[in-house]
């Protein structure tokens, strides 16, 4: 039987840090009781559900307690119901051997589903590379459907995360690339900048970069990704190119070293500001200088 939602108890210890991730704001209505074998998960979900301490948590307070924040669902022309928000509490059901799951029923569109499942995880804490270029992917191929031009959606997308323009365009690049190498840059073997360059590359382009990768266990510079990834444009790289330039043969572009001296930096800089903090000030001016020289 549905019922309605007055309030849920906030009190457990740990309450906040438990459902945090998936909460979605101003959602109200009638609450149904849904057996977990009758729940699926949202189609191409681009969020990894992981099987550690923090799941154990989870699973232990919901049975110890219930499902404290209902998730939300919508019907499916197949039958039973699409997992909006709440794909680890539905998981955490199944380990603590919960048979139902509390769920906001919603009518939505797919536009509108996607939406409100990439909004309701992409604040979570601990989120890869690789999920938050697919989500963000999602969303903003969601919101052109829904009528806004792409820079709209940009925008759109950027109010609601806090992230600039740029970066949600780097990372919705960085979907284009070949999931191997997005595992590379989801386990810190391989920059987020080197992997937004190579996403120009075609497709077999990059996986003679897997090849190459694998065989010598090499890493690649952002020089030498630059340079790939204008070759890729050129339409002039092939596999002895690439092979020269992952050898550094090819890289006959001279690197520029420049330092900035720090009494010129003490001008604008004072001992409170950390190396890294400067450093990300000035990256920050030069692009924004960039971008209106652009």
């Amino acid at each position: 039987m549905a019922k309605k939602v007055a309030c849920l108890d906030t009190k457990v210890k740990g309450y906040t840090d438990l459902f945090a991730e998936e909460s979605v704001a101003s959602v109200s209505g009638e609450v149904k009781n849904i057996p977990i074998d009758e729940l699926h998960e949202f189609k191409d979900h681009p969020f990894m559900i992981k099987y550690d301490a923090k799941m154990e948590e989870l699973s232990e307070s919901i049975k110890e307690n219930g499902v404290l924040v209902p998730g939300i669902a919508r019907v499916r022309a197949e039958g039973g119901y699409e997992i909006v928000a709440g794909h680890r509490r539905c998981h955490a059901c199944r380990i603590a051997g919960i048979s139902q799951m509390p769920m906001f029923v919603k009518k939505m569109s797919d536009d509108e589903a996607t939406i409100v499942m990439v909004d309701s995880n992409i604040q979570r804490e601990e989120i890869l590379p690789s999920e938050k270029a697919k989500a963000y992917k999602m969303k903003y191929e969601a919101i052109k459907h829904q009528g806004a031009k792409g820079s709209n959606s940009l925008e759109v997308m950027s109010e609601k995360t806090g992230e600039s323009t740029k970066t949600i365009q780097r990372y919705i690049r960085l979907s284009r690339l070949d999931d191997r190498l997005l595992n590379m840059v989801d386990k810190k073997k391989l920059p987020f900048n080197v992997g937004v360059d190579l996403s120009f590359l075609s497709t077999d382009e990059q996986s003679e970069i897997v090849f190459m990768l694998i065989r010598r266990n090499a890493k690649i510079s952002i020089e030498q990704s630059a340079l790939l990834k204008k070759h890729s444009i050129d339409r002039t790289l092939n596999n002895e190119l690439i092979d020269d330039i992952l050898s550094d043969k090819g890289n006959t572009e001279k690197s520029r070293k420049f330092t900035l001296k720090s009494d010129r930096l003490n001008e604008y800089f004072d001992d409170n500001y950390t190396d890294k903090e400067i450093e990300n000030i000035i990256i920050k001016l030069l692009e924004d200088w960039k971008s209106k020289e652009q």
